[in-house]
């Protein structure tokens, strides 16, 4: 497998981003038995504009966007959101690639940032691995519907 190369994504990017996305939430979709899970009913339109507003972290591989995360600052934190692999290329790295490219590009572009929160459900056990295995920890559960609790986790910086 050729180097993944991640990269800040631009509006155009939106449509293939967000195929990647709808492909790599329906598992997600699938475990909590919930087909209308954010993600998955995200806009084109509403894509575009979170690539305008935040920061959104491609994952390139032969021409072929085959990730995307989202960072997007809140206060004193970076909330880390949407990270997303295309199904058939899990389990290689990219998640790794992506979440590490965050945690070096955000504090050069925004110092004062002293966290990364980030949140996943609490049967999502592969997001909650990768999570741990970067240094986040739990810091909260909520819950959300009766099938989902909402796992919180923090990194400091």
């Amino acid at each position: 497998m050729e180097t993944v190369e991640v990269l800040r994504a631009v509006p155009p990017d939106a449509g293939e981003i967000l195929t990647v996305q709808r492909a790599a939430y329906v598992s997600e979709a699938q475990l909590y038995g919930d087909p209308f899970i954010p993600p998955l009913v995200e806009s084109l339109d509403q894509m575009r504009r979170a690539i305008e507003a935040s920061t959104v972290l491609k994952a390139v591989l032969d021409g072929r966007i085959v990730g995307a995360v989202r960072a997007q600052m809140s206060e004193k934190a970076c909330l880390v959101g949407r990270l997303v692999v295309a199904p058939d290329l899990q389990g290689r790295g990219i998640g790794t690639a992506l979440l590490t490219a965050v945690h070096e590009e955000i504090p050069r572009r925004f110092p004062e940032i002293g966290a990364f929160d980030l949140f996943t459900g609490h049967l999502s056990e592969g997001n909650l691995r990768l999570y741990r295995r970067h240094g986040y920890r739990e810091t909260r559960r909520d819950r959300a519907l009766d099938h989902l609790t909402i796992v919180h986790l923090r990194r400091s910086r």
